[in-house]
């Protein structure tokens, strides 16, 4: 009970949207199937490059993050490029689907590799599952 509450407490004010338990779990998920398929990427210099060069994808941010001024802007840099964006609870979560032991701050999923995409069974199953989270994520966005 009481590591919970020092959870909650540790995640920011400024994030938001933040993913509820079974969002998060979806969304950790297609992390961990990018990162087996090299369609990921990760940490705030790789995410901002990315989404300067126009990079499709959706945008995982991880809520717990000090100082939060690393990631502030992240979410008007998504906006701006209109790809989807979501808060998660924990960087240290957020590392562990990265398919690294070290804590990640942001990750973009990408929807197909950069480098030799194929066609198989497995690449349209993940850009189904992609599809639907892409989905969940954009309809938990603040509309303004």
């Amino acid at each position: 009970m009481t590591a919970e509450i020092a959870t909650k407490s540790a995640i920011s004010v400024i994030a938001k949207p933040l993913a509820d338990e079974k969002l998060c779990k979806k969304v950790l998920k297609l992390a961990k199937k990018g990162a087996k398929r090299k369609q990921i990427k990760r940490g705030v210099k790789e995410v901002v490059k990315a989404l300067r060069k126009k990079t499709e994808g959706i945008c995982i941010i991880a809520g717990d993050i000090s100082p939060i001024d690393v990631v502030t802007h992240l979410p008007v840099l998504c906006e701006d490029h209109d790809i989807p964006y979501i808060y998660v609870p924990s960087k240290e979560e957020l590392g562990a689907a990265g398919l690294t032991k070290r804590p990640t701050s942001c990750m973009l999923v990408l929807p197909k590799a950069l480098k030799n995409p194929t066609d198989d069974e497995e690449s349209k199953e993940f850009l189904t599952s992609y599809e639907e989270v892409a989905k969940k994520v954009k309809s938990v966005q603040p509309v303004f």
